[in-house]
């Protein structure tokens, strides 16, 4: 099992990867906007997340179009790996949260929104 979730981590990393690099300029360039006024930041399950509400539509389409694209990237981890979909985002978001700039925002599983 732990041999399946170092595995997951490496794939979904680079998965994870391809999926950022697949969404649009536009889309990444709205969400860093938002996570620098700390409307977006990122959840311990590898997923966007609004931190307060105000987000305007392009901010929640945007997020939307990146965690789908998120999840079609775990989805592919679990199938390769054997460790579930939700492992796989959980795996992902430990390394996204270690490249969080400081004043970013994270939330942990089931806790409250943090700056970094």
């Amino acid at each position: 099992m732990i041999r399946n979730l170092l595995a997951a981590v490496m794939l979904s990393a680079a998965l994870a990867a391809g999926a950022v690099g697949a969404q649009t300029p536009a889309d990444k360039a709205t969400i860093d906007a938002a996570k620098s006024q700390g409307v977006v930041g990122e959840q311990a399950d590898g997923f966007l997340g609004l931190v307060k509400a105000g987000a305007g539509p392009a901010v929640i389409s945007a997020m939307q179009q990146i965690n789908a694209g998120r999840a079609a990237a775990y989805r592919d981890t679990a199938a390769k790996t054997g460790v579930t979909a939700d492992a796989a985002g959980q795996a992902t978001a430990v390394q996204l949260r270690a490249r969080l700039p400081a004043g970013e925002w994270y939330r942990p599983l089931n806790g409250a929104w943090t700056r970094k």
